[in-house]
């Protein structure tokens, strides 16, 4: 269960003034111990139903081998606001999250960290409630700027608002579209980095963001 506990009935003013407050909570440095397990965290929307479909995958760390999924289905109370998404999702992953019986080290989210309006995407405020290292592995660009990294895999480049350091732009695969890497806490962003290499030996996302993309999509 989350070790931080806040109201969850919230005004998007009320929802931006928490995400400002908690934001100051990040770690933005490594402090996490021997990763011997990976988790996966991704939602789907069903818009008939009006449901949140939560997912959460537990990798082997070595292997990739999922070891247990779990998933939970929560009614989306929160509108739909740019750079709230996670008061919209993670009352689902909350849910899912109770029914874990395998400790994962570290989590790697389908969303932004600290590439964040207010440094407080979906990743912060997952590891920040539940006090677990955290990765923010998005698909796409929320907000800042930065230069495409060189075709090959490996390949990087800054993410920044202003002169500040959001994350970066990672390159998984040669000559495929990079994916935004940043920190969600308690990992720095070269960790971070290392990590969502490590866990895409054969395609563009991680295999912790597929395995629980998969789940949440059937589920």
């Amino acid at each position: 269960m989350p070790v931080l506990q806040h109201d969850w009935n919230l005004s998007p003013d009320d929802a931006r003034n928490l995400q400002s407050r908690l934001a100051k909570r990040v770690i933005d440095m490594d402090a996490m111990d021997e990763v011997i397990r990976v988790a996966g965290v991704d939602v789907h929307y069903d818009d008939e139903t009006g449901l949140a479909h939560a997912a959460i995958c537990v990798l082997d760390a070595k292997t990739l081998n999922v070891l247990e999924s779990v998933t939970a289905s929560v009614p989306c109370a929160f509108p739909y606001v740019p750079h709230l998404l996670s008061f919209r999702e993670l009352p689902a992953v909350i849910a899912a999250a109770a029914q874990l019986k395998r400790k994962a080290e570290l989590f790697v989210c389908d969303g932004n960290g600290r590439a964040h309006a207010r440094r407080f995407g979906l990743a912060c405020h997952f590891g920040v409630l539940f006090d677990v290292p955290a990765i923010g592995c998005a698909k796409t660009r929320l907000t800042g700027q930065g230069p495409m990294p060189a075709t090959a895999r490996g390949s990087m480049s800054d993410l920044k608002i202003g002169i500040e350091t959001v994350g970066r732009l990672v390159r998984t695969r040669d000559g495929v579209l990079p994916v935004y890497v940043s920190i969600g806490h308690r990992v720095g962003l070269d960790t971070a980095c290392d990590w969502v290499l490590r866990l895409t030996p054969r395609f563009r996302l991680p295999e912790t963001t597929r395995a629980a993309d998969k789940l949440s999509r059937r589920h």
